[in-house]
């Protein structure tokens, strides 16, 4: 195997369209497990070396660190799609500018985060009616992640610049390294010197620190695609303007999600620890069953962006139905494994069998849907990559907002008892099975009616 090719920039514009899907998704499959086991392995260490009430304190801090990372998460994609695009038309000179406003606009968003997450931290743990034996710890890892939060802020964009390239490996590689490396320094901090949820945290911000230089030093080595210089890395209004307008609608989709996590951990915190340590371990298994999903979802929006810079639009198509295709096909791999062997998964985060028989419950209401999701992640991924990310902000806001948070405080309310006086936990998983499925029926109504070709029509 020539390992200079393994790890170079990939042309999604040539060869077979599901070969190159492929091709490029296992690698970020691998990248996006290895960026779940940050959050996992944090929670594995704290809830076995600690105890279930640390594993909720981390598990309820995740609502507030992804609304606030929400909109940076959405420029990073916004860039990886503007990266494809110049990358398929062979703009060399707009490449360049492209990826030094990246750099740029990362640096302004990590001094803005810095300053902004540390004060809001413990109001917001407040308002949403975090448990007193928890809030000190959730208040405790949050600060200590958003001082560190410049690894997490370059790896997302220098990583995506990569993939933009149609470079999935690189970044899987660096990404493998610092996992190891977060797993490591997890056990010496929390098992060995007895630090606790801060310890976990102290750990992911120095391995992601780790992930980002590794992923800037490969960057600087792609010369012979872009240039990178003082001129390059000067803020242009009409660059950095294109990039917020296209990614500014995937980071209100990211801080929708997030939002309406906030409200539903407001109600899964009514429910006591149990359920909250519940959640967290069936939302952690989650994460892992969603990677292919999401993995899918980011290789259409980068052979979509690249075919459409090079005007291959039949082959977009092509490429749309064998993406569909595979991505189902995973999906429903996947949703027997966890019908299978959900106990065997929980019992990694918590020996207790009261938790391990509720979370199993829950998870297998919520298994059908990522079938759902499969969908609705590579139809997305298309109309991103063409450039159109309001459509699926507003798939996101309609399935989250009007649906799937409706859905759940309404369950909860007819299914109080004496057991359960705030309403049965499995509202929580049964709101997010209802919303999955919708999301995935109106993605295939927004795709079909075309809309989302206009976008195509603007970039040429």
């Amino acid at each position: 195997m020539n390992l200079q090719k393994l790890f170079s920039a990939k042309d999604m514009t040539v060869g077979s369209p599901w070969k190159r899907i492929l091709e490029f998704s296992i690698p970020m499959l691998l990248g996006n497990i290895a960026q779940q086991l940050y959050n996992t392995a944090d929670s594995v260490i704290v809830g076995l070396y600690v105890g279930d009430n640390a594993l909720a304190a981390v598990g309820s801090a995740a609502p507030i660190l992804n609304l606030l990372l929400a909109l940076f998460v959405g420029l990073s994609t916004g860039a990886g799609i503007v990266i494809s695009q110049s990358f398929g038309a062979r703009d060399r000179e707009g490449l360049s500018k492209n990826i030094g406003n990246c750099i740029t606009m990362t640096a302004i968003a990590t001094v803005v985060i810095m300053i902004i997450g540390p004060l809001i931290t413990r109001p917001m743990l407040e308002l949403l009616d975090t448990p007193a034996s928890i809030i000190d710890w959730c208040a405790d890892y949050l600060n200590i992640y958003f001082f560190g939060i410049v690894g997490f802020f370059y790896y997302n964009m220098l990583s995506g610049i990569l993939r933009g390239l149609g470079d999935s490996v690189s970044a899987l590689g660096f990404l493998l390294l610092a996992a190891a490396l977060n797993v490591v320094l997890d056990l010496w901090f929390v098992a060995s010197f007895g630090m606790g949820v801060p310890g976990v945290a102290l750990a992911t911000i120095i391995s992601q620190a780790i992930s980002a230089v590794f992923c800037f030093r490969k960057l600087m080595k792609m010369h012979n695609f872009f240039d990178l210089n003082k001129s390059t890395l000067k803020l242009n209004g009409p660059i950095a303007m294109r990039i917020i307008k296209i990614g500014v609608p995937s980071g209100i989709t990211q801080a929708i999600f997030a939002m309406a996590s906030m409200v539903v951990q407001s109600l899964t915190n009514s429910m006591g620890e149990m359920v909250i340590a519940a959640n967290v371990i069936i939302m952690r298994v989650d994460g892992f069953a969603m990677m292919p999903n999401f993995s899918f979802g980011q290789a259409m929006s980068v052979y979509t962006g690249q075919n459409v810079g090079a005007r291959k639009y039949d082959r977009l198509h092509h490429g749309t139905k064998q993406g569909m295709l595979i991505s189902i096909g995973c999906a429903t791999a996947l949703t027997i494994v966890l019908l299978t062997l959900n106990r065997f998964l929980f019992g990694f985060f918590t020996t207790t069998p009261e938790l391990i028989d509720l979370a199993g419950q829950m998870m297998r209401i919520m298994a059908a849907g990522y079938i759902g999701v499969a969908i609705t992640q590579v139809l997305g991924g298309v109309m991103r990559g063409a450039g159109d990310t309001v459509g699926p902000m507003w798939i996101s806001l309609i399935t989250t907002v009007l649906l799937r948070v409706p859905v759940a405080y309404i369950l909860a309310f007819f299914t109080k008892t004496t057991q359960y006086p705030t309403g049965h936990p499995f509202s929580l998983s049964v709101s997010l099975l209802i919303s999955w499925v919708m999301g995935a029926v109106i993605s295939w109504i927004v795709y079909k009616r075309g809309g989302w070709k206009k976008k195509m029509i603007e970039t040429e």
